[in-house]
């Protein structure tokens, strides 16, 4: 290509994308520009795989008002979108990760669903009856770490809780099968479980000892003051 052609290519655009419907999925940002993604549905392909999202992304959203783009020139350069396959765009806080909407809810496992926003600090969320950890992906280090909220009220049932992480895991090589501590040690059961800490997700393959935290856990977060304990 020439210099001429380089200088007249449109600039990338900076985007983050949330999954339709997920209250903590924090988004991910993709990089859109013409010499890699030649087609709308090239990035709809794309954003599926980095959001590790469950059903193949067919659409993208205006988060606030749930505007359907339709093609690449629709994008705006730092603007927010939520990714969605045939269903409805879900009107949720995306921008706040959609926290407020669950308030009091619970999930079909029986496991108490508490606000986020309320949860965040360690002591205020023993207050609430909230038991939250985070959980990373085995050797995916391009995801963030997803919330478990559970109830201090009722006893975690091991089975239960790894039919919960692989729902929220949507790991590659399937069901979540075991959960590690960031030292490599295996948890045997949810009594082991600490609040505020951070686990990983392992399917059949073996633990991966990766820099998890120091790669994905911002380092200006509140939540890396507030929740890890080495």
């Amino acid at each position: 290509m020439s210099s001429r052609g380089l200088a007249m290519a449109p600039p990338a655009k900076n985007v983050v994308v949330y999954r339709n419907g997920d209250p903590f999925f924090p988004g991910r940002k993709v990089v859109v520009n013409q010499r890699r993604f030649l087609t709308f549905e090239a990035l709809l392909n794309e954003v599926t795989k980095s959001i590790h999202a469950p059903l193949a992304v067919r659409n993208l959203y205006t988060p606030r008002h749930g505007h359907r783009i339709v093609e690449l020139g629709d994008l705006q350069d730092g603007c927010q979108y939520v990714a969605a396959g045939f269903e409805k765009f879900k009107r949720l806080d995306y921008l706040n990760h959609g926290r407020k909407e669950l308030r009091g809810t619970r999930n079909n496992e029986g496991l108490q669903v508490s606000p986020c926003a309320d949860c965040r600090n360690i002591d205020l969320s023993h207050t609430l009856g909230c038991f939250y950890c985070s959980v990373f992906r085995n050797g995916d280090l391009l995801s963030p770490p997803f919330p478990l909220l559970l109830s201090k009220s009722t006893p975690v049932q091991w089975d239960t809780l790894l039919a919960t992480l692989t729902k929220k895991a949507d790991l590659h090589s399937g069901a979540v099968n075991k959960l590690y501590r960031l030292d490599g040690t295996q948890v045997s059961g949810g009594e082991e479980l600490v609040n505020g800490h951070y686990y990983v997700a392992v399917g059949n393959e073996e633990y991966k000892k990766l820099p998890y935290f120091e790669l994905l856990v911002p380092q200006d977060s509140a939540c890396r003051t507030l929740w890890y304990v080495d």
